[in-house]
Parts: structure tokens; C-alpha cells; sequence
């Protein structure tokens, strides 16, 4: 029974997280003041992915060699990093305007493809991290193995490559 309600939580979750996503793109709040600056939020926000990409190949090296408590602390870590991330990238584009990317011939062809295969995995790895979670917080460490290898690639992709854009964006902002 709790399992149950643990995957309907999940997947309310992985519904409204993209949801609020693409919301939050086409409706802009009135304008609102806020005490600081936004324009330092992609530099965290990038900060906050390059650390959680640290995480997670640290925390593969440690499951590797067996140090459950140590894979663990970097997974929750980066689990935690990635919902300040959610949270910080929302407020930003909920406040400013869209940025645009200035780059031309070849290299704009790159960047597309890397922003369009980073949002598309990046909604996609919502629920297979929090499945991925679920699993292991609940000790079903053989279900928790089976969807831990496509999660962890795919977090991973999404966390580098949202580095990867912000420097490509970096001289627009």
C-alpha cells in the first residue's frame, strides 16, 4: 500500500515539475522585486549542476567499490542539489526575460541540439530519479540497480550539458 502511494506521489511529481516548466515560459508573472540580483542565478545554477555531476560520478566510484553509506550521501546530496536547481531555475525564468542564443553557422546547430536533448532528458529524468530514490531509500536494492543504470547516465547527461549551455549562453545573459 505504501508503495503504492509513494509511486502516485512520483508521478503527480514528474507531471507538474515540466508542467510548471513550460507554464512558467509562457506566463510571466506581473512584475515582482526581489532583493537581489537575478542575473547571478545561471552562474548557481550551473554551479549547482557541475556539483551535482561531481556527485554522481563520485557516488558511482563509491558504489563501485561497495561504500554504500558514502554513494548515499552523494546521491541524496546531488538529489538535493538538483531540487535547489529546480527551484532557482524556476524563479529565474518566471522573472526574466528569455535569453537568446547569438551564436552562428555550425555552432548554433550544436548548441540546439544539445539544449533540445538536454530539456528532453531532463524531463525525462524526473521520474527515474525519484523511482530511482523511492527504491533505494526502501532498501529494494535489486529494482533500485535495474533503473539506477539508465538514471544515472541520463542525470548525468543532463547535468553536464546545462553547463554546457550556460557557458554556451554565458556572453548573452
Amino acid at each position: 500500500m505504501k508503495e503504492r502511494y509513494l509511486n502516485i506521489a512520483v508521478a503527480i511529481v514528474s507531471i507538474a515539475v515540466p508542467l510548471l516548466v513550460i507554464f512558467l515560459f509562457y506566463v510571466k508573472p506581473p512584475d515582482l522585486t526581489v532583493g537581489f540580483d537575478i542575473r547571478i542565478l545561471p552562474a548557481l545554477n550551473a554551479s549547482l549542476n557541475f556539483t551535482t555531476a561531481v556527485l554522481l560520478v563520485c557516488g558511482y566510484i563509491f558504489i563501485r567499490r561497495k561504500e554504500k553509506g558514502s554513494h548515499k550521501l552523494c546521491m541524496l546530496t546531488a538529489f538535493a542539489l538538483s531540487a535547489l536547481f529546480l527551484i532557482s531555475y524556476v524563479i529565474y525564468h518566471s522573472l526574466a526575460e528569455e535569453t537568446h542564443f547569438g551564436g552562428e553557422g555550425v555552432i548554433r546547430y550544436i548548441y540546439f541540439f544539445i539544449l533540445i536533448t538536454h530539456i528532453i532528458l531532463a524531463a525525462a529524468v524526473v521520474p527515474l530519479v525519484l523511482i530511482t530514490l523511492v527504491r533505494g531509500l526502501s532498501n529494494k536494492f535489486d529494482k533500485h540497480r535495474k533503473i539506477a543504470r539508465w538514471t544515472f547516465p541520463l542525470w548525468l547527461y543532463v547535468a553536464v550539458t546545462g553547463v554546457v549551455v550556460y557557458l554556451m549562453l554565458r556572453p548573452y545573459y
